[in-house]
């Protein structure tokens, strides 16, 4: 059961990646690289409170690429455009305050 979950997620976050950094090639073949290496560096995991919080980190990620991240495109006056979907719309981001990154 946990191995198809495994690869349920993994193959979401590499859908994802390949919808968010369409058209960038670096970024295609080098964060399929790094998903690759992270899903190898826990494939002897048997934990399953470990595995539980692994799939749930992947399955944040997944969300994560999918809604926060808009890939800007150079535009013929040679300036960036970022075109953002539906899928961005009402995602925010909480930045921590100042009081916070000085207790880290």
């Amino acid at each position: 059961m946990a191995r198809a979950e495994a690869l349920s997620a993994y193959r979401a976050l590499l859908r994802a990646t390949r919808k968010t950094f369409a058209g960038d090639s670096l970024m295609l073949t080098e964060s399929a690289a790094e998903l690759r290496k992270k899903f190898e560096e826990n494939r002897h995991v048997i934990s399953e409170v470990e595995i539980r919080r692994l799939l749930d980190e992947a399955r944040e990620a997944s969300h994560f690429i999918s809604t926060m991240i808009v890939q800007a495109k150079l535009n013929s006056r040679g300036g960036f455009q970022m075109k953002p979907s539906k899928e961005h719309a009402g995602a925010t981001l909480e930045m921590p305050s100042e009081e916070i990154l000085k207790t880290v």
